[in-house]
């Protein structure tokens, strides 16, 4: 079975893979908005799950020929919630909408 790219962000600069993630699984997350083209050194990936964002961390993204990437661990079904922010504390969060994507059982 192959498993696709979410696009559902890409105008922002944000993709997923696989599209529709699995509880359990551990999704790729690849950035190249708008925090990774205002020449950011670092940035970060902040998640958690459900409408609560349980379970919040951050981590930190690597930097690659494809943009920002980092592996996130999905740890619960429902909904998985992402935003970023740079070393200098600049925040993507959609315009204070979240970029959240459905999760499987």
């Amino acid at each position: 079975m192959t498993r696709h790219i979410n696009r559902k962000y890409a105008a922002n600069g944000l993709f997923v893979n696989p599209a529709l993630p699995s509880k359990g699984e551990t999704v790729k997350v690849v950035y190249t908005g708008l925090l990774a083209n205002s020449g950011a050194d670092r940035l970060y990936v902040r998640f958690g799950f459900g409408p609560a964002w349980e379970g919040a961390l951050d981590y930190k993204m690597v930097r690659t020929e494809n943009g920002f990437a980092a592996a996130v661990p999905v740890a619960a079904a429902d909904s998985l919630n992402l935003c970023f922010h740079d070393s200098a504390g600049h925040w993507d969060n959609n315009a204070g909408s979240d970029y959240s994507f459905e999760v499987t059982g």
